[in-house]
């Protein structure tokens, strides 16, 4: 059984996946360190970027993902008890990028040289491409902010520079190698001189095949995380604006190429987006890992580009990445009828296909359970599977065969999908065949109908035999939910009832304790009501929301 869910795993991927992986474990560059190369001067304006929240509590104190470590040997910076997550973090020096930055100088020149004193070139989680790609630009963001590099932090930016130059992540892709990318073009714009036009040529060509790539016609990132998305979406605005403080070294085709995509992604991030001006969690999704929505978009107004503004009520269709919203009075409905990501590139995925949010103006009411973890653990799997998420499952089975951290064997693949818009309701509707590899289950099919007053779920699930469907819905943890004969109401934490759940008769109802994670490292606890029949296909099972 192992062996057949390998074989689905491993033969989505592309070859240098393979061959790349067995590569880069293997090919330990030598650290070039001769002396870094002139700067260049800047001709235009770098305006400020994103900004971060403070991680730094006191000296050497950090506060990355919801826990809190302190510097106190060398050996922490690797150390294992705090996990690779966290160690990332720490070595990505996005405190640099922090609000009260400017008050903090002398602490930050501080931490920068211990770094360099303690991390030695090409040893321990530091000199990893990706945490290295986000150090290198934030060092170079705090240069751009007026801040002075001493010699031996230029000598060690270049070191860091030339390291990365010779081993990006080809081998993971995604959002890994587009870090990579924009890292050797920031340092080939900050830096003057042969050497420095290596570093722009080579993340230059990579991202020229990456942008195409991973973000997809309707503006969505190709991974279908929100989180994602809003992550990459700010790579490319950093890099819009580097190429205006740098003018006239970057050609203006790739420039006009950038701005077309980024006007494309705000369109979709703000597609993704709840009326509390947050994110939805389909596939791996939390708040505070990317930078917040308004901050994003705040940004993109000072390097030139704008969104218009939304109507109260719109229908937002993302048909590439497979996402659709509806705003309908103060309610808001957010629908995944995607695919889980590309084929090849599926570590971020939850089995999560068609499942749904909604929201009553700022308060969430159904959620997905979110992402709080990564690495190998039995929650990290528990959190992708299909009983997380607001969607069905058949006979136990997950929609996609999810499995360890990062791995997708067989998966959904979305048919049917359309969304029909009128007066009085919208409806959206969507197929997929995950469970056609269960003996004589066909198409689960999703319905949801949509008006100012109520929202209808009708599930159908084809094929033949006796089998068991779960349907679940989970609710935000400020709600609580209480049985009223043959209804679910459900309350604020005023204790306002707001919706009123029906499912039907043949459909045994039960309310479950779960958790909520809208944060790395958190968990609250919330209801789950969960709907279980036990019949021979093809079954139909409507659920009913009627809005208070």
């Amino acid at each position: 059984m192992k062996l057949v869910r390998l074989f689905h795993t491993v033969k989505y991927l592309k070859p240098v996946q393979v061959y790349g992986r067995l590569w880069f474990k293997l090919y330990k560059p030598r650290p070039d360190i001769s002396s870094a190369p002139p700067t260049s001067v800047i001709k235009g304006d770098w305006v400020k970027p994103c900004v971060k929240s403070s991680s730094l509590l006191y000296p050497y104190c950090f506060r990355f993902l919801n826990q809190e470590h302190e510097l106190n040997s060398v050996r922490d910076w690797n150390n294992p008890k705090w996990g690779k997550l966290w160690l990332y973090n720490l070595h990505y020096f996005d405190e640099l990028q922090a609000f009260d930055a400017e008050n903090k100088k002398e602490v930050y020149l501080d931490l920068i040289e211990k770094w360099i004193e303690e991390n030695p070139p090409g040893m321990g989680n530091g000199w990893e491409p990706y945490p290295t790609s986000l150090r290198i630009v934030n060092w170079i963001k705090w240069a751009l902010a007026g801040n002075t590099l001493s010699d031996n932090i230029l000598h060690s930016l270049a070191v860091q520079i030339r390291y990365l130059y010779k081993k990006p992540e080809f081998h993971l892709l995604g959002n890994h190698v587009f870090a990579n990318a924009k890292a050797l073009v920031f340092s080939g714009l900050f830096f003057d001189g042969n050497e420095a036009l290596l570093w722009l040529d080579k993340g230059l060509n990579i991202l020229s095949k990456q942008i195409s790539e991973q973000i997809l016609d309707d503006g969505g990132h190709f991974e279908r995380s929100p989180m994602y998305h809003a992550i990459i979406l700010e790579d490319l605005l950093d890099l819009i604006n580097i190429t205006n403080a740098f003018f006239g070294m970057i050609p203006e085709s790739c420039k006009e190429v950038w701005i077309e995509k980024l006007e494309m992604m705000l369109f979709a991030l703000n597609k993704q987006l709840h009326p509390d001006g947050e994110i939805a969690f389909f596939n791996d999704a939390a708040i505070g890992v990317a930078a917040r929505p308004d901050m994003i978009m705040k940004y993109a107004s000072r390097v030139g580009i704008s969104l218009d503004e939304e109507p109260d009520r719109s229908v937002g269709c993302l048909p590439d990445t497979g996402y659709y919203s509806v705003r309908r009075g103060k309610w808001f409905l957010i629908v995944d009828a995607a695919a889980i990501g590309p084929d090849y590139l599926p570590g971020h995925a939850h089995a999560d296909t068609l499942s749904f949010e909604l929201s009553r103006g700022k308060q969430r009411v159904l959620v997905n359970s979110g992402t709080s973890c990564y690495g190998i653990s039995q929650e990290r799997l528990r959190q992708r599977k299909t009983p997380a998420h607001n969607t069905l499952s058949v006979d136990g089975e997950d929609s996609s065969e999810v499995w360890s951290g990062f791995r997708v064997a067989r998966r959904a693949r979305i048919l049917n999908r359309e969304i029909k818009i009128f007066h009085e309701k919208d409806v959206i509707c969507a197929a997929h065949n995950g469970f056609e590899r269960l003996k004589s289950v066909g198409l689960h099919q999703r319905t949801w109908a949509f008006s100012d007053d109520e929202l209808v779920i009708s599930d159908s699930v084809e094929g033949s035999g006796t089998h068991c469907v779960r349907v679940f819905f989970h609710f935000h943890p400020s709600l609580h939910v209480r049985t009223v004969v043959d209804e679910w109401h459900i309350y604020d934490a005023d204790e306002k009832l707001i919706v009123k759940m029906v499912l039907d008769k043949t459909v045994n109802v039960f309310l479950q304790d779960s958790t909520y994670h809208p944060e790395f490292c958190t968990s609250l606890p919330n209801q789950v009501v969960l709907g279980k029949v036990e019949a021979e296909l093809p079954l139909n099972i409507s659920t009913r929301l009627m809005f208070v």
